[in-house]
Order: C-alpha cells, then structure tokens, then sequence
C-alpha cells in the first residue's frame, strides 16, 4: 500500500478526487484502483508542520537577548514539530509507521519550499521507507494521472531540499544574529521595539529607505517652457522650444527672451522624420511579471494577487503559480490550440477569434524546452472554465493569464513616430511629435491603462514656409524621484535592485540574481508590512521612521546590500542544481552572522539618527507604551493614556469624555514627549515638518478653545 502526502488538505483531495474513497480524520483512505492496486491513503501537510528549534533548544542561555551571548551559531541545525499541528503530523506519523504502507509518495508543491516541508515530516517521524516524488504543474486530472504514472526517484529532487534547507538555516542564522544584535543596541539608545532583520528583508528595506531619502532631499527647482503655434500654408499646430533636445529653460528672463524673439517670425520646416518601432507580444507570466502587472492594473498586493493565483491553481484552471519561467515546453504548446477554441466561445473573448496564428508550436519566444525551469510559464490548463463563475478578483487574474494566452497568438503590434522640427527666423528651433498606429496587432487583446492615441502631425512638407501664430510660456516645478508601487517593488527585487520601467515587463531576464525567489517574494514585502518598516498608502510605499532606524544603522555593511544578496541567492540555486556544497555555504554564512554581529557592536557608538522621530519607536502592546499616562485631561481631569493609534481619555467609557489626540497630523507623529508638555504646559516645543499638501511648515501645537491650534512663531 503507498501512503501519498500532499502540502494541503485541498490539495490531497483534489489529486484523490478520481477515485473511490473513504475521508478519516486527517486523511483519505483510497480503495484499489488502476494506479494503486492494493489501495492507498492520501493524507496532508497543513504547510510547515516542523519548523527550526528557538536557541534555548540547544543551549538554554540563549533564550535570554544579551550581547555576550551573540553570536548564535548551533553546531548542527534541530527541527521540531509546530505545536498547533501536532495532531496532524501524528496522524501522518501513525501512517507512515503502518506496516501495509510499503512506499511513500511526495506530493508536496513542485518546488524548493514544498520538498523541504514534506522531507522533514519524513525524517521527524523516524521512518526510512523508499520514497518517489509526484512533480506535476497543475492539478488537472490529466496532469495527475500522467503525473503518478510518471513518478521521479528521490534522488532526482533531493538537491532540491539541499537548497531549501541551506536557505532556512541561513535566514535562522542571519536573522536571530542580526535581530538581536539590532534590538539590543537600539535599545540603548531609547528604542524599545523588536528590529527584526533578515538576508532578504534588510537588503529589500534598504531599497525602500534609500528611494525615501531622495525624495525627502529633493529640491524642486523651477522651470519654464516655450510653446509656440505655427501657421503653415493653412495648417495650423504647435511645437516646444528646444536646444539639443532639451525643451526646459531654468531661469524666466532666458524664457521671456526666446518667446519675444520668436513673436510674428517667420517660420520654416526644418526636417520631417519618421521612425518605425515594432512591439512584439508580452511573454507569458512568470509569478513576478503577474505580480506586478495585477498590481498595476487592479491595485492587488503581491500577497493577494499570489493567494488568488494560488487559489486558481488549486481548482486545476492554472498553472502551477510560484513559477519563475516565462516558456513553455512543446508538450504544452501542442494543447493551447484546444485551450484556445473553448476560450472563443465565451462571450467577453469572442471578438479575439479566430487569432491570426494558429499555433506558437515553433516559436521559441515562448516554446523553449531549455529555458523551462522547474516550471514553465503560468498559462490557463485544458480544464477551462468560463471567467464569470469565479470570484470578482479570480476573474481578474484569470482574465489576465488568459488574454497573455491570446495575445502570444497575434502579430506584433506597429507604430510610426514622427518628428518634425520648425525653424523660426533660422535660430529657434521648436521640436513636434506625433504618433500612429499601424498595426493594431496583440494590443487588441490586453487592454492598456493608457490606451495610446494616434497624435498625427500636420499634412505639412519639408522646406514649407509659414509664421509664428502666437507663443505661450508654460511654468513647471521638477518633481522628486516616485515612490514604488508594491508590483515595482516586486520587479526591483528580481533585479537585485537594477529598477526597470517596463510596462510590459518584457526586458525581465528569466535567470536574474534577485533577492529572494518566486515564492518568497510577496511574504518578504507582507513582513515588512507587519514588522511597521513600511506602509502603503494608495499603492505607494513609504519607509517609516522604525525602518529607516534600522537602515541608518545596518549602514552600507553586507546586510543591506542587494547584489551580495543575489549572489547568495544565486549560490543557493546552484547547490539546487547540485552544482555547489552545502556544507560549505553553510560555513560561509555562521562566518557573516559572526561579522553581522561584530559591525554593529563597533559601530553604534557612531549611529545618527538625525531628522527621524525615534521617540515614538516603542514596542506595541507593552508596558512602556499602551495605557502609559501622559497628564490630566483639558476636558474632565481624568488621565490621558497612550491608546495605540491615538492619545485619549480614560474616562470615555465612564463619562463620554471625548479627549482625543492623533499620533500623527499632517504627516507628522506627535511624541509623547510633546503630549506631556501639551497637558502640562498648553504648547508642544516646535514640531518640523507638518505638510499640507505641496506646502510644508513648522508650528508648535497648541491647547485652545478646546481643541489643538497650530502655534506660528514669527520666524515661520
């Protein structure tokens, strides 16, 4: 009898839906069949059932945080059993120890995460049995059928738990190391939170905080443009001043100059061109492109949008999800013609058949058996199903992988653009472009948040003639660098850093060194989230203070850095591919975490923190912050306490009593500090920084009427 043990409970019973069975507690008990003569047992992980022992298991002075304990290097790496899923790794134990249970069958996700989750539930209940690995890409009954007739010998993924396991321990390693050390040496500068840091999320962070740092630098600086409108033998359009292709002017007077020599000149076309650019089809999704195109397009966080993708997986309509190829092997191709026809009949997708190309069969742009990896592309399975009886938000993702199908079966889509330069008096130049489709191409498939409008020049000739109508001068201010959205951050981790403004995400190489994989990318940005390094606000993310203490003092030391980041990432592919030891990254890594440890000790005498609020970076729920008093209320006399997210009175339950102050207005937290010195004295000393809307002004708060007035000294 063989005993199968899948990652999730869906998933055990969606690979055993075929067959007759009898459902027990915590598994499926399949009576003989085809595949499994002498029956078989389907039972599940609930994701990590094990996970690596806290210090204190090997040594019982590391439980305690303290400088002289660091750094925490175990001599050889312990898991243990998850408390809250012990009843169902002893089912799956009490399974594996049955004596009628001859061969085990992991079926854990088709990757890295699920081979180390399902081998440590195998090693952790102490049984040796032979073992066969299910790798399948999506959870159709052809692919599952195909799938257990075509299982893998062990050894054929076991580099594959190598790497996932090097990863843990390094990211326990480096993490408690570097937690610690931070966390303790902050406190002594007046910290009292927990700066959790890791070989992944420092580095992301660190990107994070520097994109903040220049936008906090940036000084706008005015400028002035000059437009003027021409009249040409009856036509009439306009063209921006330029000098060696640039169209600003920093200073008005130069502005005021250029516009009054060009009044009522005569005008002449100078030279008109045109330049052909072809775009071909996007590729087919990776689990990053599809991140950040859903990001893009709907505003979906990369957690949510992975969930989703997970989600549809699981109902055997996709592709595996967490992949990180954008091809496609010849097998897959030789089912998209089938794919597509059930498509064409529903009714959103109609008017897109039939494709101009049959089949993609021999096109290695998304055919390519070699650059397959573990997975191939996300695409939509043989098992279609119409888009309107999913969810809203599957709808949306599957419409996405959909019409990426599609559009890789349309030709390129064609535009000309056009230049047209106007000489005035033979000095001023003035610069028009205009823009044309030709071929409409795959762009009828994906739908464009801009759609692109054909902006045609004027039916003028090159060596015409004509005058300046009038001319206008247009002001403008530089503006600072933007904040990531959350599909950039995504993209800029997958290239280590190296931001690329890619609307089609096309120039995304598929073996890139990036921080972190495929799968682990969304839960890193989710961490950050959690752990208050970061917020989103409107799509856009922004560096708190906590997070840019942390980054202030990991300093430009290895811990921030992408690119060794990506290296290691690449070096644990490697012992994947069974190209590299283990043991010997291993080494590596206890040899950094001791040297994370030594940097920080050395230099946090050295630490600035200038221009950041660190007052207000206490630990959450702790007896240091929440229900902590401040002063009497100016309202009822009761005691104003730290609340979490606000300052309040501790008599509103019993009296009604409404005192309230916010923890941040107009972008700035308000500190403690200042709260005690408002109930004590009326004023807080001078708050920096206050911004409504483009306009940002210093103020102290003050207690009046009643209520907090803005305070403004006569040097503001």
């Amino acid at each position: 009898m063989k005993l199968i043990i899948a990652e999730k409970p869906d998933q055990a019973s969606t690979l055993c839906a075929s067959f007759q069975r009898v459902k027990r507690d915590g598994y499926f008990e399949v009576k003989a069949n085809e595949l499994f003569p002498n029956g078989a047992y389907f039972t599940w992980a609930i994701g990590h059932l094990t996970q690596l022992c806290p210090p204190e298991v090997y040594r019982q002075e590391w439980k305690k945080w303290s400088l002289t304990m660091l750094p925490i290097i175990p001599d050889k790496f312990k898991y243990e059993v998850t408390k809250s899923k012990a009843k169902q790794f002893q089912t799956i134990k009490t399974l594996l120890h049955q004596n009628q249970v001859t061969e085990v069958i992991h079926a854990g996700d088709a990757g890295r995460e699920g081979e180390l989750i399902i081998r440590n539930i195998i090693a952790l209940a102490g049984v040796k049995k032979p073992l066969k690995r299910l790798w399948i890409s999506s959870l159709t009954k052809a692919a599952i059928y195909d799938g257990f007739q075509k299982l893998l010998d062990d050894e054929q993924t076991k580099n594959l738990y190598f790497e996932a396991y090097s990863r843990a321990c390094a990211d326990w390693l480096v993490g408690m190391n570097a937690s610690r050390v931070y966390t303790l040496l902050l406190k002594e500068k007046g910290m009292n939170d927990v700066f959790s840091a890791g070989r992944v999320q420092t580095p992301t962070l660190a990107l994070i905080v520097q994109r903040e740092k220049e936008i906090e630098a940036f000084k706008p600086e005015p400028f002035w443009e000059i437009i003027a409108t021409f009249k040409v033998n009856g036509k009439t359009y306009k063209g921006k001043w330029h000098n060696d292709q640039q169209t600003r002017v920093t200073k008005q007077e130069l502005a005021l100059k250029i516009a009054e020599f060009c009044k009522e000149k005569s005008a002449l076309i100078k030279e008109i061109e045109t330049e052909r650019k072809e775009y071909q089809p996007p590729l087919l999704f990776n689990l990053s492109a599809l991140q950040a195109t859903a990001n893009k397009a709907f505003k979906f966080s990369p957690k949510k949008t992975l969930d989703i993708a997970q989600s549809l997986y699981q109902k055997g309509i996709i592709s595996y999800p967490r992949s990180d190829s954008t091809y496609v092997t010849k097998g897959e191709a030789e089912l998209f013609p089938g794919i597509l026809t059930r498509l064409g009949s529903f009714e959103q997708y109609k008017d897109l058949f039939p494709t101009p190309k049959q089949s993609i069969l021999q096109n290695t742009r998304y055919v390519n058996e070699k650059k397959v990896t573990d997975h191939y592309a996300i695409i939509p399975t043989e098992q279609v199903v119409d888009p309107f009886r999913l969810s809203q938000d599957e709808q949306k993702i599957y419409d996405l992988i959909i019409r990426r199908l599609i559009a890789a079966h349309y030709d390129k889509a064609i535009y000309d653009y056009s230049t047209l330069i106007t000489l005035v008096d033979g000095r001023a130049e003035f610069i028009t472009k205009g823009k044309q489709q030709i071929q409409e191409g795959w762009r009828k498939v994906i739908f464009q948040n801009e759609k692109e409008k054909d902006e045609l020049l004027p039916n003028v000739n090159k060596d015409e003639v004509g005058h300046v109508h009038k001319v206008d001068i247009k002001e403008g201010k530089t503006q600072p660098p933007k904040r990531y959205t959350e599909g950039q951050l995504i993209t800029l981790m997958k290239t280590a850093g190296k931001h690329l403004d890619n609307d089609e995400l096309e120039k995304i190489l598929s073996q890139v060194e990036g921080l972190g994989t495929e799968a682990t990318r969304a839960g890193i940005i989710t961490m950050l989230k959690e752990r208050k390094y970061i917020d989103i606000k409107k799509n856009q993310v922004y560096a708190t203070d906590k997070g840019k203490v942390l980054i202030e003092a990991v300093g430009d030391h290895i811990l921030a850095s992408a690119e060794m980041t990506a290296k290691w990432e690449q070096r644990l592919a490697e012992i994947g591919d069974g190209r590299a030891s283990a043991g010997h990254f291993m080494e590596l890594t206890k040899k950094l975490s001791a040297k994370i440890v030594a940097d920080a000790i050395e230099h946090a005498s050295s630490w600035q923190f200038e221009g950041i609020e660190i007052d207000s970076i206490q630990r959450t729920k702790s007896k240091y912050t929440i229900g902590k008093k401040l002063g009497k209320c100016k309202l009822c006399s009761g005691d104003v306490v730290d609340k979490g997210e606000f300052y309040g009175c501790t008599n509103y339950k019993t009296s009604k009593c409404s005192f309230t102050i916010s923890k941040k207005i107009l972008g700035k937290k308000i500190t403690q500090a200042n709260i005690k010195k408002l109930l004590t004295e009326g004023q807080t000393d001078m708050v920096k920084g206050f911004k409504k809307g483009e306009r940002s002004f210093d103020a102290i708060l003050e207690w009046k009427n009643n209520k907090i007035e803005f305070l403004f000294t006569n040097s503001n």
